[in-house]
């Protein structure tokens, strides 16, 4: 019986793990489709979490319904349990293996945000060198070829984008071309040196296509860099609560080819410099002048950005 039992758990443990390892393949299909080299990092550490969390969940769960079924006490059986003493290696068991679990993913999860070079708002203001952050590694856990991010890694980065963040609008500017823009235009396959800079308050760059968030703090430059893998257009977005119109303070992110990359600057270049639409700015002109501003204590946003380039937007009423 006792062998019958250990047999069972057994085969029961082997079939978890692989219903574990599928879910975490299928794990990969949750996310948006990865843009840049440092996504695979993120979403690498995201399915070595949904295996284990599988496993312990389904492994704690399914004998506790099996007990619940099959080991019921009688409907009129209130007596006393067997009196079963504690078991030293199974104490020790339930002990050590949690722990290895926590410091395991401790670890990974450690190595993941060096090597994208995430840094908080409390590391930053503390951190007391020329450049704040190291650039991102965008290297995989293990040694499997790719070939995106070998080749983009061969390359050195392009010049640096200075990018502002205030209440409530991003500007891009591209100090090499003297062109500034709301809308963040990026090669593909080349590493992107950003310096992040905010005018007023805390403000988080978020692109959840490439698996980027870095917080923003003022009176202090945040060199960053990553790798768009993956034309397209991608929303950028304040992952902070930055005032009442943080939900506004959005801009979309273009990665194009080289060729049409650097057209684009051209073509921006030749701009003459206009105030561009500003969805806050939109908002609070149109609340003011109604006089329905909603009751709340509020900060003026910044005046609408003077840019050689902005995408053509339809002004979208807020809410009533």
């Amino acid at each position: 019986m006792k062998l019958r039992a250990i047999l069972t758990l057994a085969i029961l443990a082997v079939l978890l793990g692989f219903f574990s390892v599928w879910m975490a393949q299928q794990s990969y299909g949750w996310f948006p489709p990865e843009a840049a080299a440092e996504a695979k990092l993120l979403d690498d550490l995201f399915s070595i979490f949904v295996g284990l969390g599988t496993y312990v969940f389904l492994g704690v769960t399914i004998p506790i319904l099996y007990s619940l079924i099959f080991h019921r006490a009688g409907k009129y059986d209130f007596s006393d349990g067997p009196p079963i003493e504690g078991n030293t290696l199974l104490e020790v068991i339930w002990i050590a293996v949690p722990i290895a679990l926590v410091l395991g993913l401790s670890f990974a999860s450690y190595r993941t945000y060096d090597k994208m070079s995430i840094r908080g708002p409390m590391e930053l203001v503390h951190l007391h060198l020329p450049q704040m952050v190291q650039t991102a590694n965008a290297a995989p856990f293990d040694d499997t070829p790719q070939k995106e991010i070998k080749n983009a890694q061969e390359k050195a980065p392009i010049e640096t984008i200075d990018v502002t963040a205030k209440q409530w609008a991003w500007i891009f500017r591209y100090p090499d071309q003297n062109v500034t823009s709301t809308e963040l235009h990026l090669p593909v396959d080349r590493r992107i040196h950003l310096a992040l800079h905010s005018a007023d308050v805390l403000h988080g760059f978020y692109v959840p296509a490439f698996r980027l968030k870095q917080d923003v703090v003022p009176n202090h430059t945040i060199d960053f860099e990553f790798t768009p893998t993956r034309p397209g257009k991608y929303r950028l977005r304040d992952s902070m609560y930055s005032g009442t119109y943080f939900a506004a303070n959005q801009a979309d992110i273009v990665v194009q080819s080289p060729n049409d990359y650097q057209q684009w600057l051209a073509d921006a270049a030749s701009q003459t410099p206009s105030a561009a639409y500003n969805q806050a700015a939109f908002e609070y002109d149109k609340g003011t002048k109604s006089g329905n501003i909603g009751g709340w204590k509020t900060v003026a946003p910044a005046s609408p950005p003077i840019v050689n380039y902005a995408p053509k937007q339809e002004p979208t009423s807020p809410p009533a």
